[in-house]
């Protein structure tokens, strides 16, 4: 039986899913939310949304995407695709006993939540989603794209394409690798404009060459390193990494889908600082065709890549006025 830990606190299950197992953490009674996290992170990355969600009314769940803690890791790459992801999703609403729920994503749970409205709008009532803006599926080849960025230099995307390759880099040091990488995407840290980008690697070099060094983001204490570094240490980063070399996959899967709109009701949260912003900002100024039930776009002023973790207090309240809107 699974056992809170703490007296009205979090609650961890491991629920059947399609690749074996998903590991979520539960809080609060009422509607479901279901919260999808990005890389490199885990369930851990909505610790705030978890207590804020579940004061408000809502039964919240964050669970560890496959191939993350303590969820199943499947070997095949292809087993990565958001078609898979999609079905995790809709297997553990089922497995808590739910028919709907809300879902909510940031980074690459952004593009899983997304998806997963998109293809199941039976069970995905509305979506929320944090730092990666919605964009339709179609265009190019995904790596066909990603190889003509940067000129001489590799954009990270490609850069992790090859197996093994980036896990050279990371697991020999994940505690470093990790705070390196969150310092690079987060204000009071993030390179300047100035600085050769974090975002490519030189040839024969690493993405580590550009991460600053020394000092950790303020969102982030060494505790909280230490849970992200724990995980990836017991479980590798191959599974993480899958994702991005699946997404070519993913093209190929949702090629019927070409141009969809997500129509449920949709929030949209990002940072100011957020390079993603930059890079999609097509994305955002196609809304009123792609998320006709848009009923929020909200750019936070100095915030980075990791916002629902630098700024917990605004994204809560964003959320939480957003989710009571879908019942008026």
């Amino acid at each position: 039986m699974p056992q809170p830990t703490a007296p009205g606190g979090p609650i961890h299950r491991l629920v059947p899913s399609p690749a074996g197992r998903t590991h979520l953490v539960e809080q609060g009674r009422g509607p479901l939310v279901l919260l999808v996290h990005g890389f490199p992170e885990g369930w851990y990355a909505w610790r705030h949304q978890l207590p804020a969600l579940a004061d408000a009314g809502h039964r919240a769940v964050a669970l560890d995407v496959r191939g993350y803690g303590r969820s199943s890791r499947p070997a095949a790459v292809e087993a990565y695709r958001l078609l898979d992801l999609v079905e995790d999703a809709v297997a553990v609403v089922e497995a808590l006993g739910e028919r709907t729920a809300v879902i909510v994503g940031h980074d690459w749970g952004a593009g899983v939540a997304a998806t997963s409205a998109l293809l199941r709008p039976d069970v995905f009532r509305a979506v929320g989603l944090l730092s990666v803006p919605y964009a339709p599926p179609g265009g190019p080849k995904p790596t066909d794209v990603f190889a003509r960025m940067g000129g001489d230099e590799e954009f990270y995307v490609s850069y992790f394409q090859t197996p093994g390759r980036a896990e050279a880099e990371v697991e020999p040091d994940v505690r470093g690798w990790l705070a390196g990488f969150y310092a690079a995407l987060s204000p009071g840290t993030m390179p300047g404009p100035d600085a050769p980008s974090p975002y490519f690697v030189t040839p024969g070099g690493t993405l580590r060459d550009r991460f600053p060094a020394g000092r950790l983001p303020d969102w982030l204490g060494e505790r909280e390193l230490d849970v992200f570094a724990g995980e990836f240490e017991r479980t590798g980063c191959t599974g993480a990494l899958n994702r991005y070399r699946a997404m070519d996959r993913d093209w190929a899967d949702l090629a019927d889908h070409a141009g969809a709109a997500v129509t449920q009701p949709s929030l949209f949260i990002g940072g100011g600082l957020d390079a993603s912003l930059d890079w999609l900002a097509d994305a955002i100024e196609a809304y009123p065709v792609t998320l006709p039930g848009l009923r929020g776009s909200h750019i936070i002023d100095g915030a980075g890549h990791f916002v629902q973790q630098e700024r917990p207090a605004e994204v809560n309240r964003l959320l939480t006025e957003w989710l009571a809107s879908l019942d008026r």
